[in-house]
């Protein structure tokens, strides 16, 4: 592999005229950013929505018609729901906006010769980047020089553990030039150098990089819609061509009946207004927002609100590990010594270890740099820390490294060489593969094949193992290499990548709600199958990235059934998981934090990505984005996924509940010569104070007591079951029955019409607040409907009574209304009606509950 030509002399880089020509060109090193969605434009979105249209439509209507209040009614309830929703999704894209990393970071080039600190979106084709420990890659590039350099791939390969660099000229004519590999001479936007220094040629910036590619491919991909809006638009298609219909039909029926056309209209608009669910549509919007908003409580993010539903449904939850399921922290798990003793390390517990391990200890921290980058010379040290609290810092001031020998292609081990102030002689400590390490203290073929024997054991466990030696020196100048001192060797030290404490636990719940994990990891099968152990994942089968691309589409599905560990997988073999398992009828899940992981976010059901920790790709794929990176908080999500969806088929079922009341009264008096009962302002008058205001009732219940130990609902399954359907009649039917009772006995006892409105009103209001109570719960008791804490209950009912109390009370508002004041009496008879229907429901409840919850998957 040759290096590609560098324009001027080695090591003078580009002139500022080519850099500056690259980059009118080429463009900014960033990547691709979607259209920020706006405040405008997601108003835009909202406008769309077809009942809002129609909502302000009818507002249009009724100031033609001349009804100014009743207008600026309806406009005022559809601009109060489309500013929840726009306040809402601004909030998020505000947030997300806030998290963004800085796409290329700042960077150290060559240019006219001179050593440069540029912005990293400033960096082009061909520009010279110096780097060293701590530097992020701002863009691809191929290594002029490295010395002891080991780069972070992990956002691109899932792999938490660096990998060694090598320049050009000394790689392998085989490298394939993807992330990942060892000693390959390509650096990637994106990465972490941990140890060393080089210097390397840019060969692709923004777009065109490792990170780009995989940003772009995105944009191929299509997200499903949600399922609940389509149902919804549907849903109410079919309400509005039924209730023009009937409105058409009984303007017509009153016109030639009764003559007053004026009034036929009114009648025929109100009434249709009575059947019209514009409520769906705008309850759903408030609900998903507020679902939305109180998830963001718990540290959870939604780019999507509607998105939240869909997690309720999950039947897979396809996990990465690197950084989801670990702490993307190494921390070292074992140390073993020659004899065959080990000893398993509490991080929670360092300070007991036994004296028999501190020279091993000891040992590995001086062959690690005193402030390191790399993080299992890291977790050399913060175990150091832990075991010597108290006594000063290890190795102390007073020692110094005299000599260096990094890791070579032909010896993967690094070697430091120490001296302490006040002592004559040196101490020389190296650390590597264990077959390095071997080879440097000659150990015999016995002692050989029992390192052999230890290093498989532990890696068994999913540990990646060092091994340590100790020598030394007694005067400069040191050997040329590190096989020139006599090392003995002093054990083996097991690292690995810490499972999050939260971990099991949520993973049990996820087992237990019937949701399947499955790992999708770039990491080796034994390292997977080990962190999916302690996990509780189980031990299903488990497939590889070469097994994979090795299977046609039918056997990928048929394997994917099954498969619970998914290792040494690329990013393109992640979409093909995911695509497999959409193929048998699952409900995907995606976490995941890498750019590796965003084809197959966006391609899952519903993509979670890690805010922390996760990268701008990931995020801009997912639907939901959780902001303290703990798997934990996706049991938390899904929690509330399922109970959203419990809630908002409540609310549905309410408000279909509650027009078949208000269009029987609205239809009663038309259809039998009686006196008409409602106009628009008092249609206008319960959608606004009753429909949406009870939305927040219940969505703010609390989950059913078995929300997260029944399996997923079936992805088919309708928002409204036919279940679900007959109850919401029936409860109609009975709060009409009741009603119409109190009108028409009203009526019979010759009561002015103003105080049979009035009587009539005040008992539906009753009856509203009971089919309120009633839908609380598919399952709970009358008790627990009435006495389980609701904070939003409680001010629905305030409001209500006190709306009620000033439609009634104040002459102004009573003659808009057309009421007459109400008696003692007729207060106690409304209140009456509302019992009734409370207690009849209750009683009928128990012969539907069963068949009330949403369809399980089969």
């Amino acid at each position: 592999m040759s290096v590609p030509p560098l324009t001027g002399l080695p090591h003078v880089g580009l002139t500022t005229a080519e850099a500056a020509e690259r980059l009118r060109t080429d463009g900014y090193n960033e990547l691709p950013r979607p259209d920020r969605r706006t405040t405008l434009r997601i108003l835009g979105e909202v406008v769309r929505e077809p009942m809002l249209a129609l909502l302000l439509g009818g507002g249009l209507v009724y100031l033609l018609l001349g009804d100014l209040k009743e207008a600026l009614i309806l406009v005022a309830f559809a601009t109060l729901s489309v500013a929840i929703t726009v306040v809402q999704e601004s909030r998020t894209e505000r947030v997300l906006e806030a998290l963004r990393d800085l796409t290329s970071p700042r960077a150290l080039v060559i240019r006219d010769g001179v050593r440069r600190r540029i912005a990293g979106r400033e960096v082009v084709r061909g520009d010279l980047l110096v780097l060293a420990e701590g530097d992020r890659v701002p863009a691809d590039a191929l290594l002029v020089e490295a010395h002891d350099l080991e780069a972070d791939e992990s956002l691109l390969t899932g792999e938490s553990v660096p990998v060694r660099k090598v320049p050009a000229a000394e790689a392998p004519a085989s490298a394939d030039g993807r992330p990942g590999g060892d000693g390959l001479p390509t650096v990637y936007s994106g990465a972490l150098v941990v140890r060393g220094r080089g210097i390397a040629s840019v060969t692709a910036t923004g777009a065109t990089s490792e990170i780009g590619r995989i940003g772009q491919s995105l944009g191929a991909l299509e997200t499903e819609p949600p399922r609940l809006q389509a149902q919804t638009r549907r849903l109410v298609r079919i309400f509005a061509a039924a209730g023009a219909l009937v409105s058409l039909t009984a303007v017509l029926l009153y016109g030639m009946l009764r003559g007053g056309w004026l009034d036929a209209i009114l009648a025929g608009i109100a009434l249709g207004m009575s059947m019209m669910p514009e409520e769906f549509p705008l309850v759903l919007t408030v609900f998903m927002a507020m679902g939305a908003w109180r998830i963001s409580q718990a540290r959870v993010l939604t780019r999507r609100a509607a998105a939240i539903e869909t997690l309720g449904a999950a039947t897979v939850l396809c996990t990465d590990k690197t950084g989801t399921l670990t702490e993307n922290r190494m921390a070292i798990a074992e140390l073993r010594l020659p004899s065959g003793e080990s000893l398993a390390v509490d991080v929670q517990d360092t300070a007991v270890l036994p004296h028999a391990f501190d020279e091993l200890l000891r040992t590995g921290v001086l062959a690690c740099a005193r402030d390191p980058y790399d993080p299992m010379e890291r977790a050399f040290h913060d175990l150091g820390r832990g075991r010597w609290a108290g006594e000063g810092a290890w190795p102390g001031p007073d020692w110094t490294v005299a000599a260096e020998y990094g890791l070579r292609p032909d010896l993967l081990a690094v070697t430091q060489v120490w001296r302490e102030a006040g002592r004559d002689g040196f101490l020389v400590a190296a650390k590597g593969a264990p077959e390095a390490i071997a080879r440097l203290c000659r150990l015999d073929p016995a002692a050989a094949a029992a390192l052999e024997a230890a290093v498989g054991a532990m890696a068994g466990e999913g540990l990646r193992v060092l091994g340590v030696a100790r020598a030394a020196w007694s005067a400069e100048p040191f050997p040329e290499g590190p096989a020139g001192f006599a090392f003995s060797f002093l054990g083996l030290v097991g690292l690995a990548d810490g499972l999050r404490a939260s971990v099991p636990a949520a993973v049990a719940e996820c087992r237990s709600a019937g949701i399947r994990v499955a790992m999708i990891t770039g990491d080796y099968p034994v390292t997977a199958s080990a962190i999916a152990c302690k996990a509780g994942i189980g031990a299903g089968e488990v497939l590889t990235g070469s097994e994979l691309d090795a299977m046609s589409e039918p056997e990928l599905v048929a394997h994917a059934r099954g498969a619970t560990i998914f290792a040494r997988i690329m990013p393109e073999q992640k979409l093909r998981i995911v695509e497999a398992l959409k193929a048998v009828g699952e409900t995907v899940a995606m976490t995941g934090d890498g750019v590796n992981d965003a084809p197959s976010l966006k391609a899952a059901h519903i993509g979670i990505a890690m805010g922390g920790r996760g990268t701008d790709v990931a995020r801009e794929a997912s639907a939901i984005v959780l902001l303290d990176d703990d798997f934990g908080s996706i049991v938390k999500a899904i929690r509330l996924g399922r109970r959203i969806y419990d809630n908002l088929r409540k609310a549905m079922g309410f408000i279909f509940a509650v027009h078949v009341p208000i269009a029987g009264l609205s239809l009663l008096p038309l259809a039998f010569g009686l006196p008409i009962l409602f106009g628009p302002v008092h249609i206008a008058f319960l959608e606004m104070v009753i429909d949406p205001v009870c939305s927040l009732v219940f969505e703010a219940e609390r989950e059913e007591d078995d929300v997260m130990r029944r399996p997923p609902r079936a992805r088919d399954e309708p928002l409204f079951s036919a279940a679900l359907v007959v109850w919401s009649i029936l409860q109609g039917a009975v709060a009409f029955a009741v009603v119409a009772a109190v009108y028409l006995a009203a009526l019979s006892r010759d009561t002015a019409v103003d105080e049979v409105r009035a009587l009539t009103f005040a008992s539906l209001i009753a009856t509203l607040v009971a089919l309120i109570l009633v839908n609380r719960s598919f399952g709970a008791s009358l008790r627990a409907a009435v006495l389980r804490p609701n904070r939003a209950l409680v001010y629905v009912l305030l409001a209500n009574a006190g709306m009620l109390a000033v439609a009634l009370a104040v002459p102004a508002v009573r003659d808009l209304f057309g009421f007459a004041p109400l008696s003692l009496q007729g207060l106690a008879v409304a209140l009456g009606a509302g019992l009734a229907v409370l207690f009849g429901l209750e009683l009928l409840k128990p012969l539907l509950q069963p068949r009330l919850r949403a369809r399980s998957r089969a």
